[in-house]
């Protein structure tokens, strides 16, 4: 399923792969990789409520304000996890990690499949990385809060997601 011009980039419209999640669906399972390139699924991060930050790029100073904004957030919040996503190898997160000291947020990367980019319909089609996006599952594993970013050179509603988060 492709959904054209579902986001822009830099006002230029842009390809969106896999299916436009809501509010109160079923979060879809997916492979991505830890930074010890072991698989993890869905199903691997518990029944706490996660948040999923997706980012195209944590070279970029979006992405890198949203992944610190999540890691400060991440040290205030009890039963949440919070995972960063992006197409980064896994070695390019973790390197970032480390250079920031982020030690609260789990990175997931998502370049070897694009598993969680066509699962939940992030996935950039025309230049294969992943659009700005927040997913908050809830321990029924059920979406909690879906916010597809249109224009992906900007910040998310991080209120809005971090209620999401806590309620």
């Amino acid at each position: 399923m492709e959904r054209a011009g579902a986001t822009t980039l830099m006002g230029n419209p842009m390809t969106l792969v896999g299916p436009e999640l809501k509010v109160g669906d079923k979060a879809p399972e997916f492979t991505a990789l830890d930074n010890g390139l072991k698989p993890v699924h869905l199903s691997d991060t518990g029944h706490k409520t996660r948040v999923f930050s997706v980012v195209p790029s944590l070279d970029t100073p979006v992405c890198d304000a949203q992944t610190k904004r999540f890691n400060e957030e991440a040290g205030k919040l009890t039963d949440v996890d919070i995972y960063t996503v992006s197409m980064d190898l896994p070695f390019a997160q973790k390197r970032f990690c480390n250079s920031f000291a982020l030690d609260k947020v789990k990175m997931l990367s998502d370049h070897r499949d694009a598993s969680f980019g066509s699962a939940y319909g992030t996935l950039i089609k025309e230049l294969r990385i992943l659009s700005r996006a927040i997913f908050v599952v809830g321990g029924d594993d059920k979406l909690k809060y879906v916010e597809y970013v249109p224009e992906v050179s900007q910040h998310p509603n991080y209120e809005a997601a971090l209620a999401a988060a806590k309620s």
